[in-house]
């Protein structure tokens, strides 16, 4: 595997000539943009690059890219971005999926890229609802949603995207939403993070689950309720005036007052992105009594998958001639005679 050359492009070297075909003011524009916004910072190659998605709403992600891209079918899409990197560890792979697709269908194949730690960027779009389908609930839906598919409110009990990809033992976990100014660079640290790096990010549906996310994702009046995180930086919000500590009797996360300044005296944790215990405290935090927990969560490098895969073929065939008409030959085998005009 060989290091990528980086190149100089813009954010219009990333545009396709693609009409970008989601409904008037959806969030997924924004994290287009993001996206071809921070490519050329990371000095990116379109030629080295791949968008690999599923089905449904954001799956439609590779055709706005100008770049290599994939629309497979639903929830496949780790499976195919896998044999991509497998069959080329030098290209750049990006994974576009959503809550539906990524969590329903394709939980599976999901927790498997994850544990296997294939090198590769994963954002989930997360609207918490079936979008392209018209607006059923989704595995990350509320309780009490009502929808479709549950005209009286939803009863399942959604699912946490960053507690199910720490529970797969992923190695890097984020949050964003779609308009944060940060997005770029959440995604400029998965892309750093050699490894599957799962990247949740908040996506407001427009026309079937609008402004649900407001509370801490609007575009204005909401910087209070969002904790940014940042490795060795303490955990602070609304404006520094109060912090995350952690309860050492409880051993649970709770919410102090910050007085002119002074952290330390308040006991606020610094956040350590190695850490997996708080990770899994910071995105289990019930937002409301607690701020949402952003940025990078976890982040703690391991090999990768296709490494290892590389290592041992290399182990497998070292010192061996790669001769397949002997392997074709080998074990029982029989040879026919004659032609076709022999009796039988």
């Amino acid at each position: 595997m060989n290091a990528p050359v980086k190149i100089e492009t813009t954010l219009k070297d990333w545009e396709t000539d693609q009409e970008v075909r989601w409904c008037p003011g959806c969030g997924d524009y924004a994290i287009l943009k993001a996206v071809q916004r921070t490519l050329p910072t990371l000095g990116a190659d379109p030629k080295n690059t791949v968008f690999v998605s599923g089905i449904g709403c954001s799956s439609r992600f590779p055709y706005y890219m100008e770049s290599y891209g994939f629309h497979t079918i639903h929830g496949r899409a780790p499976a195919f971005a896998t044999g991509v990197k497998l069959a080329n560890p030098d290209l750049d792979v990006w994974l576009v999926t959503g809550d539906g697709d990524g969590l329903s269908i394709g939980g599976n194949h999901m927790m498997h890229v994850l544990r296997r730690n294939v090198n590769m960027q994963i954002m989930l779009f997360n609207n918490e609802i079936y979008g392209l389908t018209k607006g059923q609930a989704s595995p990350t839906s509320r309780v009490g949603t009502r929808s479709p598919s549950t005209p009286v409110g939803s009863f399942d009990a959604p699912i946490n995207p960053c507690s199910f990809a720490l529970g797969a033992n992923a190695r890097f976990v984020a949050r964003g939403f779609d308009v944060s100014k940060k997005l770029p660079e959440v995604l400029a640290a998965a892309h750093a993070h050699e490894g599957a790096a799962f990247i949740e990010i908040f996506q407001n549906c427009i026309v079937y689950n609008k402004d649900v996310f407001d509370a801490f994702a609007a575009p204005k009046g909401a910087e209070d309720q969002q904790l940014w995180l940042e490795h060795g930086e303490p955990m602070l919000f609304a404006g520094g005036a109060k912090g995350i500590a952690l309860d050492r009797e409880a051993l649970e996360l709770k919410v102090v007052e910050v007085t002119d300044g002074d952290w330390q005296a308040a006991d606020v944790l610094v956040h350590n992105a190695k850490n997996r215990s708080i990770a899994h405290m910071l995105v289990e935090m019930p937002f409301g009594p607690f701020p949402m927990a952003l940025g990078v969560l976890y982040d703690d490098p391991r090999p990768t998958y296709e490494a290892a895969v590389a290592d041992e073929r290399e182990r497998a065939t070292r010192g061996k001639t790669r001769d397949l008409a002997a392997l074709l030959a080998t074990g029982q085998t029989w040879t026919v005679s004659g032609t076709a005009a022999d009796p039988v």
